[in-house]
């Protein structure tokens, strides 16, 4: 029996911020509503960093905002895309 795994639908946007991320611009803190920063500005999106951290995408660190991080799930999509 195999198991099929289905991926998230990355928008535009999406794949924008996971660029970003994996160029080491972005900061984010995590908690009940994730806040993402780029390039040192606020994410005009104030819903992506909940979505890609829910998606399983990009990490989510504790309450201080801290350098934000791709995971292996993330990379891979990243790369596909």
């Amino acid at each position: 029996m195999s198991t099929v795994t289905a991926l998230p639908t990355l928008s535009h946007r999406d794949r924008a911020i996971l660029r970003a991320v994996a160029a080491g611009r972005c900061q984010i803190s995590g908690g009940a509503c994730a806040a993402l920063t780029v390039d040192g500005l606020s994410c005009c999106d104030q819903f992506v960093a909940n979505r890609l951290a829910g998606a399983g995408l990009i990490a989510a660190p504790g309450p201080r905002p801290e350098p934000a991080r791709l995971t292996e799930t993330g990379r891979a999509l990243l790369a596909a895309a």
